[in-house]
């Protein structure tokens, strides 16, 4: 299964849009507080749009909860990774799989980190930029994942095909 997670979240918006793409990749979402936020703000329902009871999702008080009650191989998405995202084999459909993504302003504690340096990894970019959204980066990410394990069971087709917007012959 792939698992995100979201160490401290700070901005509504994106988090209802990662919401939103757990959703669409059959991926669970797991929050950890504090949160900048609270769950049932408009701005959430906004982002997801009518998904959000479709959601799996748990909250979590602490990081030392979330580990307790997790296990499995944990990706660190950070500023101080070394290795491209693309560069982790994830094509095991069976490994419970975590991407952690850290709070908007700090990211994730060194303290963290350190445990586990070899699965710290940062997406590729010019020294313009210090970091991509993080709505973007989860997307980035759960979909080179879902790209090793050949989309698992993700449909490829629209499934509303008698919708009048298609294209006809």
């Amino acid at each position: 299964m792939i698992n995100i997670v979201l160490y401290e979240p700070e901005i509504p918006g994106n988090t209802g849009n990662i919401m939103r793409t757990c959703v669409a990749t059959d991926s669970k979402l797991h929050l950890i507080e504090p949160l900048g936020f609270r769950l049932d703000e408009n701005s959430i329902r906004r982002s997801g749009v009518n998904y959000i009871d479709k959601l799996d999702y748990q909250v979590y008080k602490n990081w030392n909860d979330f580990k307790e009650k997790n296990h499995g191989t944990f990706y660190y998405f950070t500023r101080y990774g070394h290795k491209p995202h693309t560069s982790f084999d994830y094509s095991d459909t069976e490994e419970d799989i975590y991407l952690i993504f850290g709070k908007e302003s700090t990211g994730i504690p060194k303290e963290i980190l350190r445990d586990d340096l070899e699965h710290c990894m940062r997406i590729p970019m010019t020294k313009n930029v210090r970091a991509l959204n993080l709505a973007n980066c989860v997307a980035i990410v759960v979909y080179e994942v879902l790209r090793q394990q050949d989309y698992r069971d993700l449909l490829r087709e629209e499934p509303h095909k008698d919708k009048d917007y298609l294209i006809k012959d």
